[in-house]
C-alpha cells in the first residue's frame, strides 16, 4: 500500500540533504574562486582538474549504485552508507578548503588528491541518500512532497554555506584568507555530520522488490496480461558483478573522455572523435540491449534495463542540462560581484537572498506540480527562469536592485527543477520495475548524483575556461577589467541557453501524471499479491 509519510521524517529526510550542501553548494559556489584567487592555481589548470575528477564519477556513481542495491542489513540497503560515510565527507570538506605550503606542482597533487577524495565521499554518502527517497514510499504525490522537503534543506544548507562563508572566513582569518576558510570548513563539518545522523535515525526503508509476473506487453497504455513468474537470477559475489560491470565501462568512460576533451580544447580534431565514439557507442548500445536476457549476468541486466529505460535517459539529459544552467550562475556570483559589481560582501547577500526563495520555489512545487503536472510545470520553469536570467545581461553595472529582483524571480523558477528532477527519477524507476519485474534503486538514483557533479564540474570548467579565455589571473588584479565582459555573459545568456535546450528536450518525456498513476497502481497490485524477494 501507498505509505503516507509523517512531518518529522520528511524534515528528517531534509535535513540529510541540508548537510550534504555544506558540502555541495560551498564547492560549487567557492572551490574555483578559492583554487584561483587564495590557492593560487590557474583558471585553465583548475578547469581540467574540475573537469578530469568528473570522469571517475561515472563510474564511481553507478558501481556505488550497484553496491548499494545489494547492501542488505537490520537498517536496510542505503542508511548504513550514509551514515559511515559522513566522517569522511567532513573530513574531505576541510581539506579541499586547505592551503598547505607546497610548491605550485605540490599543490596541483594536493588539489587532484584531495577533489577527487571529496568527490569520492559524496558519492558513497549521496548515492544512498537519494535513493532512499524511493524506498521511503510507494506514493508518487508523497515522493514530490518528500522532494520539496529535501531540497528545502537543501536550499538551507546552502543559505548557511553560501550566505555566511564570506562573512566568517574573514571573521575567523582576520584578514588571513587561507586560514578562514580552514576554520569555518571545520565549523560546517561538524554541523555535517550532526544533520546526517538526524537524516538517517529518522528515516525507514519501507519498499522492497518483490516477486512480480512480467507482463507480456509493456507498452504502457496495452492491457497488462501475464505469463508467469519472473524469476530472480542467482546470487553473486559482489566481485564477480564488478568485474561484469567493468565490461561495460568503456560504455560510460570512452564517451565522457570524448566529450570532456572536446569541452576542453574545442578543435576539428576533439570535436572529430567526439562524433566518431559517440557514432560507435551508440551502435554498441544497440546490440548489448538486443541481446536474450537469458545471456546477461544481473549487472549487465542492471545496465540493459537503463539503456532502455526512455524516462530515465531522458531525465538523465535533463539533470546534466539544469545542473549546467544553476551551476554556471553559481559558479560565477562570487566572480561577478567581486569585480564586475565591485563589492565582495554582495555575494553574501546575494546567496541568502536566492536560497531564501529557493526554499519557497521548493516547498511550491508539491501544490504547482498538482495544479499543472510535472511535465508542463518542468517546461513552465525552466523557460521563465531562463527568461529571467538572460534579462541580467541588460542590467548597468552598478544597478544593485535590479540584479536582485531578476536573480531572485529567476531562482524561484530554478529551485522547483531539482525537486521535479528527484521525485520524477523514482518515477523511472517505477517505470522499470513495471516493464521489467526487476527494480535497481539504487542505480538508477545514482544517476541523480553522477548528473549533479558532472554537470557542476562542466559548469565550474565552463566559468574557468571562459573567464581564462579573457586572460583572468587571480593573482594579478591588472587582468580583471578584460575579464568583465566574460562574468556578465555567464551571468546571464549562457546558462539560459542550457535551460532552453532542456525546455526542449522534457518535451519528449513519456510519462504524465495519468501515466504514473496507472504504473504505481499496477506495481501496488502486484506487490500485495507476491512475496518479497532479496534484492
Amino acid at each position: 500500500m501507498n505509505h503516507k509519510l509523517t512531518l518529522k521524517e520528511k524534515v528528517g529526510y531534509g535535513m540529510g540533504d541540508a548537510a550534504a550542501n555544506l558540502v555541495w553548494r560551498g564547492a560549487l559556489a567557492y572551490l574555483a574562486v578559492f583554487y584561483t584567487d587564495t590557492f593560487g592555481i590557474t583558471a585553465a589548470a583548475a578547469a581540467m582538474l574540475f573537469l578530469v575528477v568528473r570522469l571517475s564519477d561515472g563510474v564511481t556513481d553507478i558501481i556505488m549504485g550497484m553496491i548499494a542495491d545489494r547492501t542488505q542489513t537490520k537498517m536496510g540497503k542505503f542508511r548504513p552508507w550514509i551514515l559511515g560515510s559522513t566522517p569522511f565527507l567532513g573530513l574531505f570538506m576541510v581539506l579541499c578548503f586547505t592551503t598547505p605550503d607546497l610548491s605550485y606542482s605540490g599543490k596541483l597533487i594536493y588539489a587532484y588528491l584531495t577533489y577527487i577524495g571529496l568527490t569520492l565521499a559524496y558519492t558513497v554518502n549521496n548515492v544512498p541518500y537519494s535513493a532512499l527517497m524511493g524506498v521511503m514510499t510507494s506514493d508518487d504525490r508523497e515522493r514530490t512532497s518528500l522532494s520539496g522537503f529535501r531540497f528545502a534543506g537543501a536550499f538551507f544548507g546552502g543559505l548557511l554555506v553560501m550566505g555566511c562563508l564570506p562573512m566568517l572566513v574573514d571573521l575567523l582569518g582576520q584578514g588571513n584568507t587561507a586560514v578562514g576558510y580552514q576554520y569555518t570548513m571545520w565549523l560546517f563539518a561538524t554541523l555535517l555530520v550532526i544533520l546526517m545522523c538526524v537524516t538517517v535515525f529518522t528515516t525507514k526503508e519501507r519498499v522492497t522488490l518483490q516477486q512480480v509476473s512480467k507482463p507480456q506487453d509493456t507498452k504502457l497504455d496495452s492491457p497488462k496480461t501475464e505469463t508467469g513468474i519472473q524469476v530472480a537470477p542467482a546470487p553473486r559475489s559482489l566481485t564477480s558483478e564488478l568485474i561484469d560491470l567493468g565490461k561495460q565501462l568503456p560504455l560510460i568512460l570512452v564517451p565522457l573522455s570524448a566529450i570532456t576533451a572536446f569541452f576542453y580544447y574545442r578543435d576539428v580534431l576533439t570535436g572529430a572523435i567526439f562524433i566518431t565514439v559517440i557514432a560507435l557507442t551508440t551502435i554498441a548500445i544497440k546490440r548489448l540491449t538486443r541481446r536474450p536476457e537469458a545471456e546477461n549476468t544481473r549487472s549487465q541486466q542492471d545496465i540493459i534495463d537503463l539503456l532502455s529505460n526512455k524516462p530515465w535517459l531522458i531525465l538523465l539529459g535533463m539533470g546534466f542540462l539544469t545542473m549546467m544552467f544553476n551551476g554556471i550562475k553559481y559558479g560565477v556570483i562570487a566572480y561577478y560581484f567581486k569585480y564586475y559589481m565591485g563589492n565582495e560582501l554582495l555575494t553574501g547577500y546575494f546567496f541568502i537572498s536566492l536560497l531564501m526563495v529557493s526554499i519557497f520555489g521548493a516547498l511550491a512545487t508539491s501544490k504547482l506540480a498538482a495544479m499543472f503536472g510535472r511535465k508542463k510545470l518542468f517546461i513552465i520553469a525552466l523557460l521563465a527562469s531562463s527568461v529571467l536570467t538572460s534579462g541580467i545581461y541588460f542590467v548597468p553595472q552598478k544597478s544593485v536592485s535590479a540584479i536582485f529582483i531578476l536573480g531572485c524571480s529567476a531562482e524561484f523558477f530554478a529551485a522547483i527543477l531539482p525537486t521535479l528532477f528527484f521525485s520524477m527519477l523514482g518515477d523511472s524507476a517505477d517505470y522499470s520495475e513495471y516493464k521489467t519485474g526487476r527494480r535497481a534503486t539504487g542505480l538508477v538514483y545514482s544517476a541523480g548524483s553522477f548528473v549533479q557533479k558532472t554537470g557542476g564540474g562542466f559548469a565550474g570548467a565552463l566559468v574557468l575556461l571562459v573567464l581564462g579565455s579573457y586572460g583572468y589571473n587571480g593573482l594579478d588584479i591588472n587582468t580583471i577589467n578584460q575579464t568583465l565582459p566574460g562574468m556578465k555573459s555567464l551571468m546571464s545568456w549562457i546558462p539560459a541557453l542550457f535551460g532552453f535546450a532542456g525546455a526542449a528536450l522534457i518535451c519528449l518525456y513519456p510519462l504524465n501524471d495519468e501515466k504514473q498513476k496507472e504504473v504505481t497502481q499496477a506495481l501496488l497490485s502486484r506487490r500485495s499479491e507476491q512475496p518479497p524477494i532479496s534484492a
